[in-house]
């Protein structure tokens, strides 16, 4: 199932609405419309994640001194800027986002963080990592997981790991009722509580390596 579903249509014609009677609530909700009428599987939403929702990721996250956090899909930046609001500093955040357009937005919305314009599905190459270079604290995700078939879901969890010590957290929200993707062995996922406020309503779901996962083939 896409998450571009019914629902997704329905807020899509309720914006549609707001437009019309000049009650869009902002901007961003614009922007990101906008971009998601001319490319809506790679946007995946047509709202950026509200901020009941967007605190609620930032909240899995372990904002300590020197902290590196990766997060994937800002779009506008609701996410980004609940991980700053929580203490994280910009120097040791790095966002992955697909669309030069937002790229530009966020550089000039969140000076001093590093944007990279890119694919989040292939986070490695992205960034310019080799195959035993780099660590985060961290990853935050707003990637539209559902849009993409299975096989490359299991492939960025795998790749995320790989850049996470034990225990650290991959951090994705979904409107699903099951984890967006299937965990592999040796890879924890809980799910929060749903966020009710957000539309529609979404919850979150943490991945964490226990420790015992199988070495990935280079």
């Amino acid at each position: 199932m896409l998450e571009t579903s019914r629902s997704h249509v329905r807020t899509l014609k309720d914006k549609f609405q707001r437009l019309k009677s000049h009650k869009l609530t902002s901007i961003e909700e614009l922007r990101f419309l906008r971009t998601w009428v001319e490319s809506p599987l790679k946007t995946g939403a047509v709202a950026p994640s509200g901020s009941d929702l967007a605190r609620k990721m930032a909240s899995f996250v372990d904002v300590t001194p020197h902290a590196q956090v990766l997060e994937l899909g800002p779009g506008t930046g609701s996410v980004t800027k609940a991980l700053l609001a929580r203490g994280l500093k910009r120097p040791d955040l790095t966002v992955i986002e697909y669309s030069p357009e937002f790229c530009h937005l966020l550089r000039s919305r969140f000076p001093g963080i590093s944007v990279v314009e890119g694919d989040a599905y292939a986070l490695r190459n992205t960034l310019g990592l080799g195959p035993n270079e780099g660590q985060f604290d961290a990853i935050i995700s707003s990637l539209p997981l559902l849009n993409r078939p299975e096989s490359a879901r299991v492939e960025l969890l795998e790749e995320a790991m790989d850049l996470l010590p034990t225990g650290a957290p991959f951090v994705q929200f979904s409107y699903g009722l099951l984890p967006p993707v299937k965990p592999e062995a040796g890879v924890n996922v809980s799910a929060s509580s749903w966020v009710w406020k957000n539309l529609p309503p979404a919850r979150v779901w943490v991945y964490r390596a226990s420790g015992k996962r199988s070495a990935r083939p280079q």
